[in-house]
C-alpha cells in the first residue's frame, strides 16, 4: 500500500487544528467559569439554566414588593403604637378630671389639652407611607380616608382588609376596623341616667348615677331596652324601691324591688350599681350597644369633662368615659397585634423566599456552571495531547524519500 505525502499531511493537519480548536472551546469557558456558554453547547442544559434564571428574577422581584409591604406595614404598627399612647394620656386626663378638688375652669383646661391630642390622633389615621398611600385607608381610598365634620369623623374609604398571597402581605389596614368599630357603653349595654316619671316630666330631680354595668350570664341577655323607675315614699323616713320594665316587650321584669345605695341591681343576665340618692320617678335607661368611633369616644369624653362642676350627672359620665375608652384602646391593640401577625408572617416569607432562590441558583449553577478543577485537569490534557501531536507532526514531516536520494 502506497500512503502520499501530502495525504498525510493534510490529515494531521486537519486533528491539529482539530485539536486546537477544543482546546480554544475549552479555554473560553474556562475564563468564564461555565460550561454552557451557546445554547448548541448543551440545550438541556441551557434550557435548566434559563428557567431557573427566570424563576430567581421572579422572586426578586417578589422580594422587592415585600420589602415596600413590609415597611408600610412596619409603619402602620408604629403608628398604632403611638396612638394607643397617645389614648393612654387622653384617659390619663380623663382619670385627672375626676378629681373632686377641681374647679369647672380646671377641667375646661384639661378639655382643652384633651382636644389638642384629639387633633393629633386624627393625623395618625390619616397618615400615609413614603409613596403617599394612606397605611389605614382599607380596600382604597383618597388621600385622607378620614373626614372630620362638624357632625363628626367619617370614614371615605373602602372598608375591608386587603388579602395577602403566598408571597406577600397586606400593605395597607381597615381604617373601618380599627378607628371606626368602637362599642359603646360596655361593650353588650349602654346604662344612662333617664328622665323623672313626673310629676313633673322633666330631668331626673335627684342625685341619681350609675357604673357603666356588666355582664353576669350571657345566655340570659335579651339585647332588649329597659327601664328602671325609682319610688320614693313621702313618709318619714322616707322608703325607696324601684321597678324594672323591658320595654321593648311592655313586661314588668323587677317589682318593688329596696333600694340600697351601692348594692347590684340584677336581672335578665346583667348587672349594674347604682348610686346616689334618687327622687321619686328618677330612671335609668338601658339599652343595647352600639358602635361608634374612637373620636366620637375622645369628644365625648371631652364634653363630659369642659367646664363641668362635680355632681352625680358628671361622675356617671366621666366613669361611662373611661370605659369607651379602654374600649378603644382594645380596638387599638388589637389591631396593633394584627399588624405584628403580619410582619412575622413577611418574615416567614422572606426566609421561604431566600431558600428558594439558593435552591434555585443551585440548580442554575448545575445546568450551566463548570467544575473548575474538572475542567482544568481536561485543559491540561488536551493542552498535553495537542503537544504531543505537534512534536510527532514535526518528526513526520522530515520522513521523506527525497531526503534519501543522493
Amino acid at each position: 500500500m502506497r500512503l502520499g505525502t501530502a495525504n498525510a499531511f493534510d490529515r494531521t493537519l486537519v486533528n491539529l487544528t482539530t485539536r486546537q480548536a477544543g482546546l480554544a472551546d475549552l479555554q473560553e469557558k474556562l475564563s468564564a467559569g461555565k460550561k454552557v456558554l451557546r445554547a448548541s453547547d448543551d440545550p438541556t442544559g441551557a434550557a435548566q439554566a434559563e428557567r431557573s434564571q427566570t424563576r430567581l428574577t421572579r422572586v426578586d422581584i417578589e422580594q422587592r414588593a415585600l420589602s415596600l409591604q413590609k415597611n408600610s406595614m412596619s409603619l402602620a404598627e408604629s403608628t398604632l403604637g403611638d396612638a394607643q399612647s397617645l389614648m393612654q394620656q387622653i384617659r390619663q386626663l380623663v382619670v385627672q378630671a375626676g378629681d373632686a378638688t377641681l374647679t369647672p375652669a380646671d377641667r375646661r383646661s384639661i378639655a382643652q389639652e384633651m382636644r389638642s391630642l384629639r387633633d393629633q390622633l386624627f393625623t395618625y389615621a390619616n397618615k400615609q407611607d413614603s409613596n403617599g398611600v394612606p397605611l389605614f385607608g382599607g380596600l382604597g381610598s383618597a388621600n385622607a380616608p378620614f373626614v372630620d365634620l362638624t357632625t363628626g369623623v367619617s370614614f371615605n374609604g373602602i372598608p375591608g382588609q386587603q388579602s395577602g398571597g403566598p408571597v406577600s402581605i397586606p400593605s395597607t389596614m381597615d381604617g373601618q376596623a380599627v378607628f371606626m368599630n368602637v362599642p359603646s357603653g360596655n361593650g353588650v349595654f349602654n346604662l344612662s341616667i333617664g328622665t323623672n316619671a313626673g310629676p313633673p316630666v322633666g330631668p331626673n330631680q335627684g342625685q341619681l348615677w350609675a357604673d357603666v354595668g356588666r355582664v353576669l350570664t350571657p345566655g340570659l341577655l335579651t339585647g332588649d331596652n329597659y327601664t328602671v323607675t325609682f319610688n320614693v315614699t313621702a313618709t318619714l323616713p322616707p322608703v325607696t324601691t324601684y321597678d324594672v320594665v323591658n320595654t321593648t316587650t311592655a313586661t314588668p321584669v323587677l317589682t318593688g324591688q329596696p333600694y340600697v345605695d351601692g348594692q347590684d341591681i340584677t336581672f335578665d343576665g346583667l348587672s349594674f350599681v347604682a348610686r346616689g340618692v334618687p327622687a321619686n320617678g328618677d330612671t335609668l335607661n338601658i339599652t343595647p350597644s352600639t358602635r361608634t368611633d374612637i373620636f366620637a369616644v375622645v369628644d365625648a369624653a371631652i364634653t363630659a369633662i369642659d367646664g363641668q362642676p362635680n355632681g352625680h350627672v358628671f361622675t356617671h359620665n366621666n366613669s361611662l368615659s373611661l370605659s369607651q375608652l379602654d374600649s378603644a384602646m382594645e380596638r387599638l391593640q388589637s389591631a396593633r397585634g394584627t399588624a405584628g401577625e403580619l410582619l412575622k408572617r413577611a418574615d416567614i416569607i422572606d426566609s421561604n423566599q431566600e431558600d428558594k432562590s439558593i435552591q434555585l441558583e443551585a440548580d442554575r449553577s448545575r445546568a450551566e456552571d463548570m467544575d473548575m478543577i474538572k475542567g482544568i485537569s481536561e485543559f491540561q490534557t488536551q493542552q498535553t495531547g495537542y503537544s504531543a501531536a505537534l512534536q510527532t507532526y514535526a518528526q513526520i514531516q522530515r520522513l521523506s524519500l527525497f531526503n534519501y536520494i543522493s
